[in-house]
């Protein structure tokens, strides 16, 4: 019965996927599988050949084999890999290089014998490649092929670098990379124009020839092109799917990345249910969509026809649950977001006291403030709360040379206005100009570069924090060492950046926090700083007592908005409101046009950021509340 009902539960899966509460639980088991494979092969005395990816999404596992070997003695030294992919061209003591990323996460930590060790070459002349692909394939058929195959998934939804397009019958070869691809590694590498345009990939058909297939995927931003290679039809658009072809696969996911899956997204549609409230609000905003008709408008008919008549049998008639739901959406519209004074808050989302509050807005990057809740920041400053901004980030690496080349120019003609020596910034300008010109990478004076880049969006948060009606001494730049630290090396987490965001709230002791909850940022930053302004506040809570009425909310930024059915918190903005915050995204000014990492989206942030809130805004309109011009949405975070 138990089989059964998980085949009811994943019928619309058509690639087995097992999914795990955390990625590191996760690791250990593939590590273990994998350890298994190694053993067995050393008891028969013949090599176990592994094909290995790169990326964020293999490094845990990686993590775990170190261990497996330092800790249970487990040798490599039968183990014969081969990698999916690297960038062309690319030397190989490149920071960026996958030769430098395995043997940093890998290689270099194990007892593995480097002549086992295979990985695309990004240094051969491009009338060698052909010939070496050819070999690289050879190699692996000498072998018997692959035992076991990692793979990761990439927002495109290619496997390797085999991008859109791809045959499933195709080899290793030279191909061109997907620019969201590219805009995706942008981070990585200072910007999108320095990312590579080719890589030498094993094929997708090479990856179906392995006994066994893997990929792993972790986190909210790879939900999506899981759901689609899990779910969807075959496609060349999104390469991952033809692994549905393939007879030993299997997909290694987190809660996270398994969240768009139909078993978690809407499982009435493939279960019985226990009907929570929450499910219940998610179940009827879902279904009053889905059929575009108001929630007060929704019929048993509507349920039965829509895979939910054992909600509207369990806890109907359905006009009650209408009528339930439709209060508790518009409980959570609200002009005062620092919560209204002389006013019932039985019924609101924010409290009443203390009347003026101490407002504390975390901002990853220097923007994310005004163009995420920049509508919510001018109306609290305008209720008369104490409000606060915290700059985590320089934002340094999202300013482009040519600007930073203007300010410097800028700095040379005041100090030779004002008669100062200006011979200093002269030189490093000349040679900075000069390098750019000859297609070099500044290494020299990188320092310089991003100290001027970091004063560039220093001074446009500043202008837009004004704007929003914050005096100077309630304007914090934080400069989280991670960021810096990001650069060179994975964990840059530290607990320099916890006790630096300790300091800072101990000093301001909030009523409420508005941190950014946009966990699918493509560059992780957001994440990253949530998770600090978390571990921060679970220390705090053990011995402050100002911390057990604060209260933290999480907007959301230009990639996408909470559902309806999250919202505990939507500010409606009048078309004046629209535009005083469009105004302060406007003081973001290295930003606007063309900003260095525009994400997916072509469109400028303060665009993206106005249908963002008009979306939201039609949607409860849709629903059957008030029309507005604008909302921005808010979840409280619980903590434990």
């Amino acid at each position: 019965m138990l089989q059964l009902n998980l085949l009811e539960e994943t019928r619309y899966e058509k690639i087995p996927v097992t999914v795990y509460e955390s990625q590191s639980s996760a690791a250990v088991t593939i590590a273990n599988r994998i350890a298994s494979l190694i053993r067995d092969k050393q008891k028969n005395k013949i090599p176990a050949v592994l094909g290995l990816a790169t990326g964020a999404s293999p490094l845990s596992l990686y993590a775990e084999l170190v261990r497996l070997h330092k800790d249970e003695g487990l040798s490599f030294k039968n183990v014969i890999t081969f990698n999916l992919d690297e960038y062309y061209p690319m030397k190989q003591n490149s920071p960026h290089s996958y030769v430098e990323f395995m043997y940093k996460n890998l290689f270099s930590l194990i007892d593995i014998d480097p002549d086992n060790i295979h990985i695309p070459d990004g240094t051969l002349g491009i009338d060698a490649i052909t010939s070496f692909c050819l070999e690289y394939e050879q190699k692996i058929n000498r072998l018997g092929g692959l035992d076991l195959q990692i793979l990761g998934i990439g927002r495109t939804g290619h496997v390797g670098f085999n991008e859109p397009g791809s045959a499933p019958n195709s080899g290793t070869r030279l191909v061109s990379l997907d620019d969201l691809t590219r805009k995706d590694a942008a981070h990585e590498f200072g910007s999108k124009e320095n990312v590579p345009t080719k890589a030498i990939s094993m094929g997708i058909g090479t990856i179906f020839k392995a006994k066994e297939i893997v990929l792993l995927a972790w986190g909210e931003k790879k939900a999506d092109i899981v759901r689609q290679a899990v779910e969807g039809d075959l496609s060349s658009a999104i390469p991952a799917t033809f692994l549905q072809l393939a007879e030993n696969v299997e997909f290694i996911i987190d809660k996270d990345a398994a969240i768009e899956l139909t078993r978690f997204n809407t499982p009435w549609l493939v279960k019985d249910c226990v009907w929570t409230d929450t499910l219940i609000k998610k179940a009827v905003t879902w279904l009053a969509k889905k059929v575009q008709k108001p929630i007060l408008k929704l019929t048993e008919e509507d349920y039965n026809n829509n895979g939910m008549a054992a909600l509207a049998t369990e806890k109907g008639p359905v006009y009650n649950i209408n009528i339930n739901i439709f209060n508790q959406i518009q409980q959570t519209i609200t002009g005062w977001p620092g919560g209204k004074p002389n006013a019932d808050d039985s019924q609101r989302p924010e409290r009443r006291f203390p009347e003026k509050k101490r407002s504390l807005i975390f901002s990853p990057h220097p923007d994310d403030d005004v163009i995420s809740m920049g509508g919510t920041f001018i109306r609290l400053s305008d209720q008369g709360h104490d409000v606060h901004v915290a700059y985590q980030t320089s934002g340094n690496t999202a300013v482009w040379n040519d600007d930073a080349l203007r300010f410097l120019e800028f700095s040379i003609d005041f100090n030779k206005a004002i008669s100062k020596d200006s011979d200093q910034l002269a030189e490093i300008y000349k040679e900075i100009r000069n390098d750019l010109e000859n297609g070099k990478s500044c290494d020299r004076y990188e320092k310089e570069l991003l100290i001027i880049k970091g004063l560039i969006r220093k001074g446009e948060a500043i202008a837009g924090a004004r704007f929003a009606g914050l005096k100077d001494d309630h304007i914090h730049f934080m400069d989280l060492p991670f960021y810096d630290r990001s650069k060179v090396m994975k964990d840059a987490v530290q607990d320099d950046d916890v006790a630096f965001t300790m300091n800072l709230l101990n000093r301001i002791k909030p009523h409420q926090i508005f941190a950014a909850g946009d966990f699918a940022d493509p560059h992780g930053t957001h994440k990253v700083c949530f998770d600090i302004i978390r571990k921060a506040m679970q220390v705090l809570r053990k011995t402050e007592d100002w911390t057990k009425d604060c209260w933290l909310w999480m907007y959301r930024g230009a990639w996408h908005e909470f559902e309806i059915s999250e919202i505990e918190m939507a500010v409606p903005l009048s078309p004046i409101e629209v535009e005083r915050k469009r105004l302060a995204i406007f003081k973001h000014q290295s930003q606007k046009d063309t900003p260095v990492f525009p994400g997916d989206d072509a469109r400028e942030f303060w665009v993206r950021a106005e249908h963002r809130t008009r979306e939201t805004a039609s949607l409860y309109n849709s629903l059957g509340f008030a029309e507005y011009e604008a909302i921005e949405a808010f979840v409280q975070y619980k903590f434990d």
